[in-house]
């Protein structure tokens, strides 16, 4: 909630529900004019962890600590620009609010904005987390006719069929690559869109080969935490297309609202998405939920909540 605001605000005021975001939107940069990215020249994406000066703000003795996408989350008080606040409309809850500043949002926008899924497609989704689901829930609203799940955890299979999975894989199960189960489920060819949510180096040549020789479009949203190793060359100049995707290829002030929209018109099902809730002063708890194979999303109250 806005305590205060500067000024020349004239969008937000004190009082207002915002959900901070890690990227902005001007409006008037070349990529925000051109209408095909999200990615603001303005406004850029901060990967350093500090302030705009290039300090932080926050300290454990003389060692810095950093700030993660520079959003402050778990501040009581957050100074921001207002460019990176979006009001939260009143008829959606807090937390299927917090579920849409990431995460879901990211999926979601990446098979609706990034790349929009035509209908009749055949999709993969490796990992079927909170990003995954997303990306599933935007296929099946395009009319994909099949959306195979790709994960270790067999309990993610019931939650992806309540988002419109039609398939599931579990790696685990066979001894064969990511690619060659998902050639085998397709009949040899492969998928038209294939989406890579894990991060995880290895995953990334197989959604490469596991989508259509001519055809296949690769989209890498994941956030690993190694490097990524050597992608093959070959794969990629048999006619495949590789898209990176940052929060979906979601503008902050001009799609974001639209997909909350669609919330409040019971388009998306962010209910299915809660699995757990603890207060601020159990947040180490919240970590020990997200090594759950049942967890999805847990959402930290704050004590005025």
């Amino acid at each position: 909630m806005i305590e205060s605001v500067g000024e020349g605000i004239t969008n937000l005021k004190e009082g207002d529900v915002v959900m901070p975001l890690y990227l902005g939107e001007c409006g008037e940069c070349l990529n925000c004019k051109s209408g095909k990215t999200n990615l603001c020249h303005k406004y850029p994406l901060n990967f350093t962890g500090l302030m705009p000066d290039g300090t932080s703000r926050m300290h454990i003795g003389d060692q810095i600590i950093y700030h993660h996408f520079s959003c402050g989350t778990w501040s009581e008080y957050v100074v921001i620009d207002a460019n990176f606040a979006v009001k939260v409309d009143p008829r959606v809850s807090l937390a299927h609010a917090s579920f849409l500043c990431c995460g879901f949002t990211t999926g979601f926008g990446s098979a609706w904005r990034e790349v929009t899924i035509e209908k009749g497609s055949t999709v993969a989704v490796i990992g079927v987390g909170a990003v995954g689901l997303g990306v599933i829930e935007a296929a099946r609203m395009n009319g994909a006719s099949r959306i195979i799940g790709i994960d270790i955890n067999n309990l993610k299979k019931k939650k992806g069929e309540v988002f419109g999975m039609t398939e599931f894989i579990n790696p685990k199960e066979s001894d064969k690559p990511v690619s060659e189960l998902i050639k085998e489920t397709t009949g040899g060819l492969g998928v038209d869109y294939c989406y890579e949510c894990t991060g995880v180096p290895e995953l990334l040549n197989e959604a490469i080969e596991g989508s259509k020789v001519g055809l296949g479009t690769i989209v890498f949203i994941g956030a690993g935490l190694h490097l990524s190793g050597e992608l093959k060359y070959i794969p990629l100049l048999c006619g495949r297309t590789i898209k990176g995707s940052i929060y979906g290829g979601v503008r902050p002030q001009t799609d974001l609202p639209k997909i909350v929209e669609k919330c409040i018109n019971k388009e998306i099902q962010l209910d299915e998405l809660l699995t757990h809730e603890v207060s601020l002063e159990e947040i180490n708890k919240a970590w020990e939920y997200l090594k759950h194979p049942n967890c999805v999303k847990v959402v930290i109250k704050y004590n005025n909540e």
